[in-house]
Parts: structure tokens; sequence; C-alpha cells
């Protein structure tokens, strides 16, 4: 990168803040070796979303590429609760390793997963891998309150999780966002009042949704569910190199 402006800083990988979660849709190997070449540095992880990677025939093809440019994987948390409804979870721990996986996410979404049950199950897998343990709804009717959102999190953290992963859906329209795609400013402050952020990724699929968390928490914020094709804008967001955010970081010449 050229170096005569004068930008934010931004952490080397490994980071622990301003972590860019990308969610893998459905991309052949050629699209992620792409990819990669284009933005290895601004990814942190890659999630195979929902349960795309157990019919794509080439996942371990497109793991490698991901795994040469030093950006770890993990499978959608849609997958773990299918193996934990079907008593297959040791069965996903086996392809896991077959596949090199070291991270895995937990969540309760779309299987109704009884909170106990799921902090058990993290407590099971957060010796062997890294977890990230997702709290929110993806029904946007299903509302949880912000004392119970604050509960989840604290006790997933307490379990063993790395991360927890603030709902939004792919679409960005339930979890912390209202069905317009409009933050719950209410419920967010109330997480961040409590909560330490550098141990939280808020999913934001949306270029508006992540440049509100830009301007309320600054570059470092954890955003997820970041569509391949936006990591770049992301980045350039995070940076006041894109309209929305530029004055943010680089003031005004006037």
């Amino acid at each position: 990168m050229p170096d005569f402006l004068d930008l934010p800083p931004r952490p080397s990988k490994p980071r622990d803040q301003g972590v860019t979660h990308v969610i893998d849709t459905g991309l052949t190997t050629h699209e992620a070796e792409g990819l990669m070449a284009s933005a290895a540095g601004y990814v942190d992880l890659v999630r195979l979303g929902w349960g795309s990677a157990y019919v794509t025939h080439d996942v371990r093809e497109k793991i490698a590429r991901y795994r040469a440019a030093d950006v770890p994987v993990m499978l959608g948390g849609t997958l773990t609760e299918l193996a934990w409804m079907r008593g297959k979870v040791d069965g996903m721990c086996d392809w896991l390793d077959e596949l090199g996986i070291e991270h895995v996410e937990v969540s309760s979404g779309t299987v109704s997963i009884p909170a106990e049950e799921k902090l058990r199950l993290i407590e099971r897998l957060a010796p062997r891998y890294t977890v990230f343990a997702e709290v929110g709804e993806k029904d946007p009717k299903a509302l949880l309150a912000p004392y119970r959102w604050v509960q989840l999190i604290r006790d997933a953290l307490a379990a063993g999780a790395a991360k927890v992963i603030c709902e939004g859906r792919a679409t960005g329209d339930a979890g912390m966002y209202r069905p317009d795609g409009e933050p719950r400013e209410g419920l967010i402050d109330e997480v961040l009042h409590e909560l330490d952020s550098s141990r939280l990724i808020f999913e934001a699929p949306k270029k508006h949704q992540q440049v509100w968390f830009i301007e309320h928490l600054g570059p470092g914020v954890n955003l997820g569910n970041v569509l391949p094709q936006d990591v770049i804008s992301l980045e350039t967001l995070r940076l006041g190199l894109r309209a929305d955010t530029l004055k943010l970081f680089h003031g005004d010449a006037g």
C-alpha cells in the first residue's frame, strides 16, 4: 500500500480488533483465490455460509487457497445446529479435523438449542477449537430483550467462546436490526455499555450498517457477514478512503 496519506492506524494480522469476518456464500475455488489475491490482508476469518461446505465438491481445494493466504476458515453455524439436532457432533468434529479447520461456530438461530445445552456444546468444543458463539434470532419477529442479549453473551464467553457474533443475518434485517435494516440503537448501546466490544463481532452485511458501526465505534470495530465483493469497500470505510467516512477521519479542508 502507498504511504503518502496519513490514514487511521490498522493493526497487523492476526488482530483482535478491527476484525473483518467474511461470509463465503458459495464462491468457486477460483473466486476464492482471486479474493485472497486482492484482499487477504483485510480478511481475518472466512465463514463458509450455512451448510454450503457440505455440498461443495472442491471444498478442500478452496480451504487450501484460504489457508495459503493465512486466512482461517470456519463452517456456518447452521451446520453445527443441524449436527447437534441429529446427534452428529462427533462426526462434524471428525470432518473439521479432516479439513484442517480449527474454528467452529456455535449458534442457535435456526434450531432452538436450549441455552444450557448450547453452553455445554461450547464447553465441549472450546478445548479443541476456537469457538465463535452467536447470539440473537434470525426471525425478525423473535426479539430478545437487551438484558437477555447481555446475559447470553456473558455466558458464552464464560463457557469458552473466543468471541461472540451478534446476529444480523446475511440479509441485515434481524437480530440487531429492524426489518428495514436500521440498527436497533437502544439494544446495541445497552450491549456496549455492559460488554467489551473487542470480544464482539457485529454482523453488518450492508454498507450503511458498516458506516454506522465505524462512526460509533471507530475503525477498530469487529464486523461480520461481510460479503466477498465488499471486503475492499469496507477497508476503505475503515480508513476514510470513501466519502461516507472521509471527513470522519480526515476532517474538512474548509
